[in-house]
C-alpha cells in the first residue's frame, strides 16, 4: 500500500499540520490494522480512504496514534490533497462519507475549500476549575463537541502554559471529548483576526498543530464579530503555525487553506493482515 504524509492548512512544508493518507482501497482494513498504522505513523492523523464502487466518493475514516475520532478537518484536507495532486484521480470535487455526515473540498485559488457540518455550541459560565487549569481567567467559555475558552489577548494565546489532565478531566465532567480550544482576538491591524490553539489530551494529543474540526466550531462563535464575510484564523502552535479562512453558509461551516505534500511510501503489509 503508498503513502503520503501531508501537510495540511499551511502552504509550505514544516507548517500546518502532519497527515498520512493510505491510498484507496477496496474495502476496509480491520481497525485494529488500522489503528496499528496510525500509532506507527504517530502524526496527528492517518485518513483511511475506500472507493465507493460508483467513483463519484469515498468512505473516509481517521485514527489518532491512539483512538479513532468522529472528524478530523486537517486528515480531509489532506486526503483530498492526494485525490487531486498526487493520484489526479477527480478533478473538481472530492466527496466524502464519514461518521460525522458527507464532506466534500473543492480546490479554489490558493488552496482548498472544505465544508463541513455546522457545529453548535452554547456558551456557559466558567466551569469550576478551568482558569487553574488554563492559568488565566476565560473571557467566555463555550461547550459544543470541544471546551472552547475566550481568552483577553491573543499573547495570553500563544504563552499559555496550560494543565492538559486537569483540561481533559473538566471536559469529560461535562460530557465533551476531553479537548480544549482556546481563541482570542488579535491585534488591529495584524495578518489574522483571531489566534487560537487545540489541545486534545482526550485524543491522546498533548496539543494538535491545526486543527479543522475545532475552526468548524470556532467559526459561527466568532464570525458574528467581524464585518467580514470570512474570518482569518491563525492556530499558534509553536514552532508550525497553521493558517485558516472560515465563513458559515447555511448549515455549513466553510474552511479553506492550502496543502503540501511531504513525503511518499510504501507500507509493507497488506490489508489481511
Amino acid at each position: 500500500m503508498r503513502q503520503w504524509t501531508v501537510d495540511s492548512f499551511t502552504p509550505t512544508l514544516f507548517g500546518g499540520n502532519p497527515a498520512c493518507v493510505v491510498e484507496p482501497l477496496a474495502r476496509w482494513p480491520a481497525d485494529a490494522l488500522m489503528q496499528s498504522i496510525a500509532q506507527e505513523n504517530n502524526v496527528g492523523a492517518t485518513a483511511f480512504l475506500v472507493a465507493d464502487p460508483d467513483g463519484r466518493s469515498f468512505g473516509l475514516r481517521w485514527f489518532t496514534p491512539s483512538v479513532e475520532v468522529p472528524l478530523c478537518g486537517h486528515a480531509t484536507l489532506a486526503a483530498a490533497h492526494v485525490l487531486f495532486t498526487e493520484l489526479r484521480s477527480i478533478s473538481s470535487s472530492a466527496n466524502f462519507e464519514t461518521h460525522s455526515g458527507p464532506l466534500s473540498v473543492e480546490p479554489i485559488a490558493g488552496g482548498y475549500e472544505l465544508s463541513l457540518p455546522l457545529q453548535h455550541a452554547t456558551r456557559i459560565p466558567t466551569p469550576p476549575g478551568l482558569a487553574g487549569a488554563l492559568g488565566v481567567k476565560p473571557l467566555e467559555v463555550w461547550a459544543g463537541a470541544y471546551l472552547i475558552a475566550l481568552l483577553t489577548t491573543a499573547d495570553e494565546v500563544r504563552t499559555l502554559r496550560p494543565d492538559l489532565e486537569a483540561l481533559r478531566d473538566i471536559s469529560l465532567s461535562l460530557g465533551g471529548q476531553g479537548n480544549v480550544g482556546v481563541a482570542a482576538l488579535d491585534a488591529p491591524g495584524s495578518s489574522h483576526q483571531v489566534v487560537d490553539r487545540f489541545f486534545a489530551p482526550g485524543y491522546g494529543i498533548p496539543e494538535d498543530p491545526a486543527t479543522g474540526s475545532f475552526h468548524g466550531l470556532l467559526t459561527p462563535i466568532m464570525s458574528p464579530r467581524f464585518a467580514t464575510p470570512s474570518v482569518r484564523f491563525a492556530q499558534a502552535y509553536p514552532g508550525r503555525g497553521a493558517e485558516f479562512r472560515g465563513r458559515v453558509q447555511g448549515d455549513r461551516v466553510m474552511l479553506s487553506g492550502n496543502a503540501i505534500t511531504y513525503s511518499e511510501s510504501r507500507l509493507r503489509l497488506s490489508i489481511e493482515e
